[in-house]
């Protein structure tokens, strides 16, 4: 069965009851970047998913996404979008936030992200890369940590390249003016820098990333979930009928206003952007493949239980 059978098929169970669940007029703020991953939550909003659950859900829009677990813990948010391992680092430091549920999942079919090289930098391997100052958007975070596994699959010490922290509506500039070599970047900046002749792609590096693992998962604290289990339950359903709209490929309109109007694009953008494919459900699997992958990066001092991490 095709991958968007299984995925429509899944949503449709989990929302097989004549009524949907609803929580009596809950708030969220939701924290989001500007990628496409969170795609599932902007459709949710605008299809009226939400309000229909009496969910009140307010968009928040985070400007660097290692910082929404900290923005979580403080009750800023209630529910935010980490990449899995911004939230991994999070747990092994302390923090006792679950998952509730999935965005985005990476697809060899994806070519929205990769890194974009200052124009006349001379960077066109991996090799090239030692020495230079690359700018990611969150240290630790998925792109991050994607790019220095590619770096050292291709036998490049990542340790001997300088990461700075910068957020994706900054890339652009920073290539212009020289304050670094690259950026690890995504649509739509990624498009905007190489159009502009500031910068272009040097490698689609994630085609080596396995099918199917999340970029991006919607946490929130473990105490806010215990007390608000009809809102989590809500939320959770919301996603998962975004999740299906977005495999429809009649609502492709719909769907790319949706992600115009949280991350702001123009409409010449928001015809050619790539979207991620939507993964509403996030399993212990796939948690422990970023576990694995941080491991081998030295980031992570103990083993998260997963089994503990996801919500049922």
């Amino acid at each position: 069965m095709k991958r968007r059978t299984l995925l429509s098929s899944a949503a449709a169970a989990g929302l097989s009851a004549a009524w949907p669940v609803r929580a009596q007029g809950a708030k969220v703020v939701f924290g989001y970047t500007a990628v496409t991953d969170f795609t599932s939550v902007f459709v949710a909003a605008e299809e009226g998913y939400f309000r229909k659950r009496n969910l009140d859900v307010e968009l928040k829009f985070i400007p660097l996404n290692s910082t929404i677990p900290a923005a979580i813990q403080s009750d800023s948010l209630q529910i935010g979008g980490p990449t899995p391992s911004v939230y991994l680092q999070g747990v092994d430091g302390g923090l006792d936030h679950v998952v509730v549920a999935g965005g985005g999942v990476t697809s060899k079919a994806i070519t929205g992200f990769g890194l974009v090289a200052r124009a006349g930098s001379g960077i066109k391997m991996p090799q090239d890369c030692l020495g230079k100052k690359i700018g990611v958007p969150g240290l630790g975070a998925f792109l991050h940590v994607t790019f220095r596994a590619w770096l050292k699959q291709n036998g490049v010490d990542y340790r001997k390249v300088t990461f700075v922290e910068a957020s994706f509506p900054q890339h652009g500039d920073l290539l212009r003016g020289g304050s670094i070599d690259a950026v690890v970047t995504a649509d739509p900046f990624m498009s905007r820098i190489t159009d502009s002749g500031a910068g272009y792609v040097a490698s689609y590096y994630s085609t080596f990333l396995p099918e199917g693992n999340p970029t991006i998962i919607y946490t929130a604290r473990r105490d806010w979930a215990q007390n608000n289990p009809a809102t989590v339950k809500a939320f959770r359903e919301a996603v998962q009928e975004g999740a299906a709209f977005i495999q429809n490929a009649k609502n492709n309109d719909k769907v790319r206003a949706a992600i115009g109007k949280y991350i702001k694009l123009p409409p010449e953008v928001l015809a050619k952007i790539q979207i991620s494919p939507p993964g509403p459900v996030v399993t212990e699997k796939q948690l422990n493949y970023w576990i694995g992958l941080m491991k081998d990066q030295e980031m992570l001092k103990g083993t998260p239980n997963v089994a503990q991490l996801i919500v049922k």
